[in-house]
């Protein structure tokens, strides 16, 4: 029966192939090493064609309870075909087979040489992570550009190393892509010492977030210490923001050119807009309201919402919102250039560290940041990319829409469904997948599975991987310390590696947080971040901005990104002298 087929001694043939699968059988040993004996689930195999083409592909099951009726085979495999190795002395791996195997054609199990051209790097955009678990001669590659493009996820229970490896991953991408910014979610305060000089590192001792940068459902959400609002409060709010910030406006123009002062009403501006107000117009605003009423025991409303701005104003936990409150100035080129490296000045990364912050308004925080990072993407048109790194990303965009904050939940997928239009990538890290939101965990099409306990986060993860071998999942329970499975885009086959060693100065670890606040960004890299504001801006107000005079957008000439001559002329607000605006320290009656 041997005969009949190849007579080179080998590890087993093809018996039988269905689409992507095939089944092997396992030749009795004869003079193969002990070695190649041990068949087993996860292990590459390669398939010798007619052609020149060697097929690769993956063991998934081997049984010996369907043994053929002849002696010749030992067991049956069942493996999933992956890829092909084409080309002669210069071989190129390709996934996807073009040239199916056929009932008798010899099986191997695959060779170092083979692995080196499956994991040879393609090109510079490639960062070693670590070794083949199959065969530790063997560097594993991640493209970059594949991992980033189409977002990443990290996944693991808590003491398997994930920690480490992001930070492994997070300082080979800044070493080739220099030029990247990263802003990074540090839940825990681990991160703070993991990137050297690269980073600034932000906490609530020396953040600046004006409270006016919050839209509308993260500034109730502060007020109200993350419950939800009192509906007739919630009526007032939505009222007065909008005139708070026509009352500056207008002070701020009539101040410069002279202008009489207009009905607060008429600004156009909308609750969402991201212009400064101060809180002590706002205070006004309602105070005046009240005193209109004839009815006191309507103004127990008033009465309880100027309460809740001024106990949160007063709060030293809140300083990074409202230090600062009733001084006016425009500070949101300064805040956006400062949080995400525009110019990166040596330090491309932002490390957010949240543990200092006051538990009721971490949410309001990671929400405002998201945003801000893809509304800033999608004005610029993209032309600076950012990776936003999410830890604990279970925490703020849950499966559960019962649970968490809604706008950060939108905001995360927002930029997971949206964001690499706009140069906006996202990367998840989390323990628990099943408890993330499916969608968005379905857009990330690189993920690293590191060892997971739950069977609800091993159900999810078998739902998101879309690659034949899924099968390796199997190991996910019972992998090692800096074990992974890697799958997807960036990855050259669904992969069983090992995490290589980090450095003892990136290791994360729990510290205290860090206090490091560079100078402001300047330079003509500011008109450019003015510029985008005022696209941003103009997107979100409702005021009659005159056309595009070019004619080659539909947009008006305010969300137009600004030429390289205009930019110069607009001028961010480094910040306004409160004297001028004495008129509004009184109560407006």
């Amino acid at each position: 029966m041997i005969s009949r087929f190849n007579t080179v001694t080998s590890f087993g043939r093809v018996i039988s192939v269905r689409g992507s699968l095939a089944r092997v059988g396992i030749l009795a040993p004869g003079e193969m090493p002990v070695s190649d004996l041990r068949a087993t689930v996860g292990r590459f195999i390669s398939i010798r064609c007619a052609t020149t083409t060697t097929i690769v592909a993956m063991i998934t099951e081997v049984t010996c309870e369907h043994q053929l009726s002849s002696d010749e085979y030992i067991a049956t495999a069942s493996v999933d075909l992956l890829g092909e190795i084409s080309g002669g002395e210069r071989a190129k791996f390709q996934r996807g087979v073009t040239n199916y195997p056929t009932i008798g054609d010899a099986v191997d199990l695959i060779t170092a040489q083979d692995l080196r051209t499956v994991y040879a790097p393609s090109g510079s955009d490639q960062i070693n992570i670590g070794n083949l678990q199959q065969d530790r001669s063997v560097i594993a590659y991640v493209d970059v550009e594949e991992m980033l493009s189409k977002h990443f996820a990290v996944l693991g229970s808590t003491g398997v190393g994930k920690s480490t490896s992001v930070s492994l991953l997070l300082n080979e991408i800044l070493q080739a892509r220099p030029n990247l910014r990263v802003f990074l979610l540090d839940v825990h305060n681990e991160y703070g010492r993991c990137f050297g000089d690269r980073a600034l590192v932000l906490n609530p001792r020396n953040l600046k977030l004006p409270f006016w940068l919050f839209n509308f459902e993260e500034i109730v959400d502060v007020l109200f210490g993350g419950r939800p609002g009192v509906p007739e409060e919630l009526d007032v709010l939505s009222e007065i923001i909008p005139m708070a910030k026509g009352i500056y406006t207008q002070y701020q123009n009539s101040d410069r050119i002279g202008l009489k002062r207009m009905d607060p009403r008429s600004g156009g501006y909308t609750v969402d807009t991201p212009v400064p107000y101060r809180l002590v117009d706002l205070i006004s605003l309602i105070d005046e309201r009240m005193g209109k009423l004839e009815n006191r025991s309507s103004r127990i409303i008033y009465h309880k919402l100027i309460s809740r701005i001024e106990t949160v104003r007063n709060d030293p936990r809140y300083a990074f919102m409202f230090d600062n409150a009733n001084v006016g100035g425009d500070t949101m080129a300064e805040v956006v250039s400062h949080l995400f490296r525009l110019p990166a000045n040596g330090r491309p990364m932002t490390i957010m560290q949240l543990a200092g912050f006051p538990a009721e308004v971490v949410d309001s925080v990671v929400s405002v940041l998201c945003r801000m990072a893809f509304d800033f993407g999608l004005w610029s048109d993209g032309v600076s990319p950012l990776l936003f790194v999410c830890e604990e990303a279970h925490r703020y965009a849950s499966a559960d829409r019962n649970i968490g904050f809604g706008p950060t939940r939108k905001a995360v997928s927002r930029i997971a469904k949206e964001g690499r239009k706009y140069g906006v990538f996202l990367g998840l890290v989390t323990q628990r997948p099943a408890e993330l939101d499916a969608t968005i965990i379905s857009q990330c099409n690189t993920l690293f599975a590191m060892r997971l306990a739950n069977e609800r986060d091993q159900a999810l993860l078998r739902s998101a991987v879309s690659d034949a071998a899924a099968n390796l999942l199997s190991f996910v329970p019972s992998l090692g310390t800096r074990e992974v499975l890697a799958f997807g885009e960036g990855v050259a086959l669904p992969t069983r590696l090992r995490f290589k060693e980090v450095p003892v100065h990136q290791l994360p670890r729990s510290e205290a947080t860090i206090a490091s606040v560079p100078s402001v960004a300047a330079g003509h890299d500011m008109h450019f971040v003015s510029a985008v504001l005022d696209r941003w801006r103009g997107a979100t107000s409702n005021r009659d901005v005159p056309s595009d005079p070019g004619g080659g957008s539909d947009r008006p000439a305010a969300a137009r990104l600004m030429t390289p001559v205009e930019a110069p002329m607009l001028q961010p607000s480094m910040g306004l002298d409160p004297d001028r605006f004495s008129l509004l320290k009184k109560p407006l009656r």
